[in-house]
């Protein structure tokens, strides 16, 4: 058991990446207070959570239900985080943030707990794929309970890595900051075509 969490753990850390979500997050809810960024990253855990644990109980018979192929789940997600990494480079978000400024109070700022940080960034397409492998590979209650502890570990570091990359980035300073958003823009980008590669690799097979 203690090998199959372990191995399980390693393969969510690897697939979820709390270290490399982080960073984006903070590029992404960049103006927000600190009362809105930790309610928008518990907010994005905790969905991420409710949908990685409906497919690790649910998601085959789901995805057959729908005729719905987890390849289409890869193009889907990486076509979405190009353009929100498109943004992060050309500064869209930062402009359009401005524009709202004089409009909205500092606690109406745009929510990006949903999407894409719930779904597709931390419950996208790899963590859904492993989560449904993990799960069909190991049958019986407490197998399953030792899959699903990773699973919760794994989530649970992702909450600490995105409660502390706000007062992080702020200690830096805002040229930093915008210079940091802009390289990790450009990461994402690459993370965004990486899933339409592979999922277009997926569906030629």
């Amino acid at each position: 058991m203690i090998e199959l969490y372990i191995s399980s753990l390693i393969t969510f850390f690897v697939v979820i990446d709390p270290p490399g979500c982080a960073p984006i997050y903070a590029g992404l809810s960049a103006g927000a207070t600190p009362t809105v960024r930790r309610a928008m990253a518990i907010r994005a855990v905790g969905v991420a959570t409710a949908i990685l644990l409906v497919f690790a109980l649910f998601g085959e018979d789901l995805l057959k239900g729908l005729g719905i192929e987890l390849a289409s789940f890869r193009i889907a997600g990486g076509i979405m985080l190009f353009l929100i990494a498109l943004e992060m480079v050309f500064e869209k978000r930062t402009q359009r943030r401005e524009d709202r400024a004089a409009n909205l109070s500092a606690d109406e700022v745009e929510d990006v707990s949903i999407f894409p940080m719930a779904m597709p960034m931390i419950a996208g397409p790899g963590s859904i794929a492993s989560v449904m492998l993990l799960m069909s590979r190991n049958d019986g209650i407490e197998r399953t309970a030792v899959v699903l502890a990773a699973l919760f570990t794994i989530l649970a570091l992702t909450l600490a890595a995105l409660l502390a990359a706000g007062p992080l980035m702020r200690l830096l300073g805002a040229k930093i900051e915008a210079v940091i958003t802009r390289l990790l823009g450009v990461l994402l980008a690459a993370l965004a075509v990486q899933f339409v590669i592979d999922g277009l690799e997926a569906t030629l097979r």
